[in-house]
Parts: C-alpha cells; sequence; structure tokens
C-alpha cells in the first residue's frame, strides 16, 4: 500500500452532526454565555460589525473579517505604545484584542464540547490504513474525533505510535518533528491549530489537557478561526502552525496521493500549496454530494489544483472506507 497525505475538512463533523458542528451554533453558544465575555467587551465587538449584520454578534466569516482587521489594527498601533505608559489606542481599545481573541477560542472550544465521536465503521479502516502505510494526516479542524479515535487506537502515543505532532509534556518543539525513520512514522498536522495551543511561561507553545478547557478563557494566538484571507497572517505568526505548513509540504513530497476528506475548496492557501505539489501526486476527493449542487464537481476541483482529480461522491462521507 502506498503513503498518503489525509487532509480533514468540517465535512467530517457536519456528516456527524450538522447542528453540533456548526460554526452559527458555536458562535451563538459563547455570544450567549455569561463567562467569556462582559457586556462592555460583547458591545465592542458589536460595534465593529459590517452594517448588514443587524444581530449585534458575530454570526459568520464574513463578520470574522471585519473583526480580524479591527483587530489587525489594534495590535499594529499597540506596537507604538511607549514606556511612559502613552497609548495610541483608547482603554476600550487597547482591550479589544483580547475580547475578540477570548471569543475565538471559545467558540473552538465548542468543538470540543459535543460528546461525539466517530462511527467504528469509519474510524477502524482509516485507524488500520494509516498504522499500514505510516500515511500522514492533517486537519484544518478544531474538533478531537480524529484525535480521540487515534489516542483509542494507539495511533498517537509519541515515537511509540504511527504518527507525531510534535507535542510532548514538556510542550512543543520542532525537532520532535524530526524522525530517525521517516518510514516508521508519519505526521499528524493541525493546520489551523487548536484551542488546546497557548504560550506557556518560557514562549514555548505546550497544550492544555481537555478537561483544563472548560476553566480556561485563552486569547490565544495560534488559533486559525477567521475568514480565508487573514489565515496566512495568523499562520505566519505562529511558530507551531508555521512549522506544521512546513512539514505539510514535505508530507506531500513523501506521498503518492492526497485524500481530501470533508473539504470545501475555499482555502486558497490550501490549494496553492498543494497545485505546487500535484503533478506529482494523485489527488482524490471525498465529499457529500449535496455540495455546491448546479455546478461541474470536475470542473471545480480542477480549477483549484489545476490538474484532474478523481471525485468520491457520497450521500455521506463517514461511509468512505476505500483509503
Amino acid at each position: 500500500m502506498v503513503r498518503k497525505t489525509i487532509v480533514v475538512g468540517n465535512g467530517l463533523g457536519m456528516a456527524l452532526d450538522p447542528v453540533a458542528f456548526s460554526l452559527s451554533t458555536a458562535m451563538e453558544e459563547v455570544w450567549s454565555s455569561d463567562v467569556t465575555l462582559t457586556d462592555e467587551q460583547k458591545n465592542l465587538i458589536g460595534l465593529c460589525l459590517p452594517a448588514s449584520n443587524t444581530t449585534g454578534q458575530p454570526t459568520n466569516e464574513d463578520d470574522l473579517d471585519t473583526l480580524q482587521r479591527v483587530l489587525a489594527a489594534c495590535d499594529f498601533l499597540s506596537e507604538f505604545d511607549d514606556a511612559s505608559g502613552v497609548h495610541w489606542l483608547s482603554p476600550q481599545g487597547q482591550s479589544f484584542p483580547t475580547a475578540i481573541r477570548r471569543f475565538i477560542h471559545q467558540v473552538a472550544c465548542q468543538f470540543h464540547m459535543t460528546g461525539r465521536s466517530l462511527p467504528p465503521e469509519f474510524a477502524i479502516p482509516l485507524c488500520h490504513f494509516v498504522r499500514t502505510t505510516k500515511s500522514h494526516v492533517a486537519t484544518l479542524n478544531y474538533d478531537p474525533l480524529l484525535y480521540d479515535c487515534f489516542l483509542t487506537e494507539r495511533i498517537l502515543t509519541g515515537y511509540s505510535g504511527d504518527l507525531v505532532d510534535g507535542l510532548t509534556n514538556s510542550g512543543y518543539r520542532t525537532q520532535n518533528m524530526y524522525r530517525r525513520d521517516a518510514n516508521r512514522l508519519g505526521w499528524y498536522l493541525h493546520l489551523h491549530g487548536s484551542p488546546l495551543f497557548y504560550d506557556g511561561a518560557n514562549g514555548q507553545v505546550r497544550k492544555l489537557r481537555r478537561p483544563q478547557l472548560a476553566g480556561e478563557v485563552i486569547d490565544t494566538t495560534h488559533l486559525v478561526l477567521t475568514h480565508v484571507r487573514h489565515k496566512m497572517p495568523i499562520i505566519g505568526a505562529s511558530s507551531i502552525l508555521s512549522d506544521y505548513w512546513r512539514f505539510f509540504g514535505r508530507a506531500l513530497q513523501e506521498s503518492e496521493e492526497i485524500v481530501l476528506l470533508g473539504y470545501s475548496g475555499f482555502d486558497a492557501h490550501l490549494n496553492l500549496a498543494i497545485a505546487r505539489h500535484s503533478p506529482e501526486l494523485d489527488i482524490k476527493v471525498v465529499e457529500w454530494v449535496g455540495s455546491q449542487p448546479g455546478g461541474d464537481r470536475g470542473d471545480y476541483w480542477r480549477d483549484k489544483f489545476k490538474k484532474d482529480v478523481e471525485l468520491v461522491g457520497l450521500d455521506n462521507i463517514l461511509d468512505f472506507t476505500d483509503w
């Protein structure tokens, strides 16, 4: 069996429970909470939303686009604060970055609290394939669906497993990603980060244990939950995410095929990374048959990757087992 790179998008969770894994559901849950944000912080966020939003609260990626631009402006102006205590921003402006980052973090945390797991009919064949081929796995999601099944099947158990993600009890180090035997281990790459990631006291990226999420509110910078046009700057500003994307390129170089499961095709930075390697790669796309009806899906994906793909359309992508 040949080594592949498997990329999993949010269609995985949507196939399992389209309500629990919906971004709008998660945003509503966090906004309604009295824990994450104060009324003043909610008011600040509401004032930054586009005129098309009449709800007074963020509800989709377009709203996050506007908030991310305001966040970037606040971060930029904060660079000019001096030691005398003179600030370009008002006290409200100074508090905005923390408010929006905490909101985004808690939205991502919602996907860790669904209580859902992958059905064994899907999970076991996937784990068997990864164990047999040492294929690489990259996820764009914030939920623990893949992580849980890989832990249960002992796919992720440090260097004694089949995949490594560079995270140990002492934190993340780039050198943890280097393998003594490339044929024995694949990489597990959180391409868009995780709500579990945070900066430790020494600046090293560490990982919360999942039970800690309920009591932690973090203004993390290692989480790419925003409009697509802002994703690459966030990735570039994070040491761990920058590493993951670098190793993603290496994973593609080691693979004969890439399998895209439950991916919408909307992330231009991912499409570009794949297109760079497409002459040497076979590409298989596994998607819900109802994805963007009315167009030729072959043409859609051909435009993304500049080559023909093998297209597998299913009523439920969790029925896919032909890795």
